[in-house]
Order: C-alpha cells, then structure tokens, then sequence
C-alpha cells in the first residue's frame, strides 16, 4: 500500500504530533523506518495517546506553539525534512465557538508561518497539509458528496478557518513553491479509533460516559457523516506524500480522503453499535443544539481512488469494531504504542493485495 521502502531512512517533520491523528501517523511512520521529529503542543490535562504510547520514544518531540514562528524556525531547520505533514491546529467546531481567533490564528496563520520557514530553506521537500472535509461550503440542503473543485466556506469559526487555510495554502503553492516543492492539502474528518480523548467527540465522549456510568446527550442525533478509521485517511497521507516526492507538480493541490456513502451512519446508529458491544451505556437525544453543525456531510474520494489506488479498506462496523478493541485492551493495561502497531500491521496486511503497492508516480496517471 505504500512504495517498497520508500520511508526507510527518511526524514519526516509532524506538526501535531502529540494529537490523536498525529500520534498514530507518528507511529506509523516509525514503523516504516522513517526518522520523525514532531512538534506540538503539549498535552493539555486528563488522558491522551501522546502518553499512553510514549510517543515521545518514536520521535524528536518538541513542544512548540506553530504561532510562534521564531520557536518554529529553529526546529524545523534542524529536522531539515524530506517530508512533512502538518496536523497541528485547533481541531474542534465547539471550541472554536469559545475561542474563535485563537482558532484562526492556530489553523489559519500557524499553517502560513511553516510555509514561510519552508519557503526560505535551501532544499526542497514535499509537503501535506491535513485540513477537513468541513472546508466546503455546505447551505445543508444537497446530500451529494463534494469534490474538490466544489466551493469553500464555513458556517462555524473552525470550518471556515479550515476553507481558509485551503485558499491560502494555494496561494502559496502558486506563489512560491510550484518549482520548489510538492504541496497539497488533505481533506478528511470524522476519523475514529483507539486513543482519542477529546471533549465533544462521539467515541470518545462514549467511553469517558461508559467509564463513569454517565448518560451521553447526543448532539443532532440524526446528522450523517462519513465514518472510517484514522488508519484510512493516514494511509492516503502517506500515498500522497510518496507521489508528491516523485512528481511534485503532478499531485499538487486538493484531496478528498474520505470512505464510500456506505460507511455513512448518523450519530445515533454510531451509538446503537456502541451500545451494541456495551448494553450498559446509557444516552439520550437532546432535544436541540445551541451551535450550528451541518445535517449531511460526505466526500467524493474518485480523484484519491483513481489516481493514488488509495481506497477505504475497512467498512464502519470494522472501524467501529477495530476502536473498541483498542479501548478495552488499554483498559486492560495492555501496551497503547503495541496496540496501535498491531492493528497498523492488521491494516497494512489487509491493504497488502493492493497489485499497484509498488506503483511509482513520476507520470502522474
């Protein structure tokens, strides 16, 4: 699934790296052979898999607000990456209703200062800027899938923030990096899996509420949304940063990373298979929402599909399924980093009929 050896040796920054998709990625990337310097925050209170992996084992860990672009600077200069992914922002729509500019200034200007520290080194490398799929303009009343050309936009403060970092980060690639260096952005969401502790999540709010025999109230219990694994949409990553080293100009741009329309469920039948393997768990419905979030929301992953072979390999049950194993292994007190790298081995070996596993990208087909 990812070019024989490619990762080997490499030198990979992550920006995010101590969040729960960085983490994994981080992990990931380890495990292929890469050298990998993260930069992040630091964990900020109660469980997170930063820690419960050790992950500060698998990589250079710096803690470094990406505001701060003279902190930035010097780390990045000294990783002096081949690739780099960059995670780290304000990830979710409910904070970002509390503390909008520190959202903006997080995604939008935290994004620009690496591109800026990028664009001033003398190398070149290839560059992935993970947004989310609620970049687009979504008026609520259209259930087709979006593509990449489809518009921009943003109700809330962190959609909008993330439609932003998209017009910008084209605007530099444009601008500055068309002969330098591959830069594209990466559009997913709605990941799941072991290790996310975050507030006003769906899983996680799920096992923090069967650990303390708590009700769960469901926010629009009814909205749809795409469901898929981390490992799905940090597989896509890797294709597209591999083909990006190879032709830079050829995979430049947007990319949808999202499952088939079959892998969507809405909030409550996420629940109902939760409650399923846990008939403890106790929720209900809240009659209303005080913040907006779209009803229906999915993305059309035909580019990713017909041009990186990258496609879904586990159905929502098995995400569903795979999240809840990793859980109760670590409430086990079974090893999180060794958890993780199992079911990354389970994935890859899944993926591992893919015939274009070896593919090279320099044509761009």
């Amino acid at each position: 699934m990812t070019v024989a050896n490619f990762w080997r040796g490499k030198r990979v920054l992550v920006t995010g790296h101590s969040g729960f998709k960085g983490g994994w990625l981080t992990l990931w990337l380890n495990h292929l052979g890469a050298q990998v310097t993260g930069v992040a925050l630091a964990p900020q209170g109660g469980p997170s898999l930063f820690e419960a992996a050790r992950l500060a084992s698998y990589c250079q860990s710096h803690f470094v607000d990406i505001r701060d672009v003279k902190a930035l600077d010097p780390v990045v200069m000294r990783a002096d990456p081949e690739i780099v992914f960059h995670l780290a922002a304000q990830p979710l729509v409910l904070e970002s209703y509390v503390n909008p500019l520190l959202t903006w200034q997080t995604n939008v200007m935290g994004t620009l200062n690496l591109l800026e520290i990028l664009r001033n080194r003398a190398l070149p490398c290839s560059v992935v800027v993970v947004t989310s799929d609620k970049c687009y303009e979504n008026p609520g009343h259209s259930k087709r899938p979006f593509v990449e050309q489809d518009a921009l936009g943003g109700h809330d403060p962190y959609s909008s923030s993330k439609a932003a970092v998209e017009i910008a980060v084209s605007s530099w690639r444009r601008s500055f990096f068309s002969d330098m260096l591959g830069l594209a952005t990466a559009r997913a969401g709605n990941v799941i899996g072991g290790g996310d502790w975050a507030p006003d999540r769906l899983i996680p709010d799920l096992m923090r509420a069967l650990q303390s025999g708590t009700t769960v109230a469901l926010r629009r219990p009814d909205s749809v949304r795409p469901w898929q694994h981390v490992l799905e949409p940090l597989a896509g990553y890797l294709r597209l940063a591999e083909a990006l080293a190879a032709n830079p100009k050829g995979y430049s741009g947007a990319w949808n990373f999202g499952p088939d329309a079959s892998a969507a469920m809405t909030v409550r039948e996420v629940t109902e298979r939760v409650a399923a393997a846990h008939p403890e768990l106790r929720f209900a419905a809240l009659d209303h929402a005080h913040v907006h979030e779209a009803f229906f929301l999915l993305l059309d992953s035909s580019k990713a599909k017909r041009r990186l072979d990258w496609t879904s390999r586990w159905s929502a049950s098995v995400a569903i399924a795979k999240t809840l194993e990793w859980y109760a292994a670590v409430a086990r007190e079974e090893n999180a980093a060794v958890m993780c790298l199992r079911q990354i081995d389970t994935y890859a070996s899944d993926a591992s009929a893919d015939p274009d596993a070896t593919r090279e990208f320099a044509h761009g087909a």
